[in-house]
């Protein structure tokens, strides 16, 4: 039992490297343009190992996106439940993926470029799956305008994609060195995306009906 734990570990661990290794090559070089043998030369491994693991850089790519797009939907789904008004709920979903670019600018550069923004090919590919985070961020809008804290005259759908859209927007801007990127400008982002949403949403200064 103790050898195949082992052997599952060294199995899991070995993946892991390969991963890791291709998001490295995949936001340097861009997907299109690297090989295989691109990704096992920056793992250290044998280029027959790759494949071993993965049947094309395509599962590997598609991999990367659900690992991390999951947990951005687990993130989003808990963030629901928390019994706080709804624009927290968007700030604390707008924090969590500005953190993740901070944190690990290398995968959040191969999910905006090489996946969300890919419409002709991995986007596609996986439009359903993006659409389930649009659909949570609408769900939260919805719940926010059902208490009176939301304007009603813009539709759920709308407000999330533009709430995701900004983020994107932002996110796209420091991976390609069109917008300062110091510690302050991310913390302020957080705020901003989220105000210039919100604020656009806010019932307050609307006319009456």
């Amino acid at each position: 039992m103790a050898a195949s734990t082992s052997r599952s570990q060294a199995a899991a661990d070995k993946r892991r490297l390969i991963l890791d290794a291709a998001v490295r090559v995949f936001a340097r070089q861009g997907f299109h343009a690297c090989r295989v043998s691109d990704i096992a030369d920056e793992a250290g491994v044998a280029y027959g190992l790759v494949y071993h693991y993965f049947s094309s850089k395509d599962e590997i790519l598609d991999t990367v996106f659900l690992e991390r797009w999951s947990m951005l939907l687990h993130v989003i789904a808990e963030v629901d439940e928390r019994p706080v008004a709804a624009r927290e709920k968007l700030r604390d979903i707008a924090s969590f993926i500005v953190d993740s670019y901070v944190h690990d600018p290398d995968v959040m550069k191969v999910i905006i470029v090489e996946v969300t923004r890919a419409a002709n090919s991995f986007g596609r590919t996986h439009l359903a799956k993006i659409r389930e985070a649009y659909d949570l961020i609408a769900r939260i809008v919805a719940k926010g305008q059902a208490s009176g804290e939301l304007r009603t005259d813009v539709s759920p759908d709308f407000a999330a994609l533009a709430f995701y859209g900004t983020i994107e927007q932002v996110l796209t801007g420091w991976i390609f060195e069109l917008l300062p990127q110091t510690p302050r400008d991310t913390e302020s982002a957080k705020v901003q995306i989220v105000d210039t949403i919100c604020d656009g949403l806010d019932v307050i200064g609307l006319p009456s009906a």
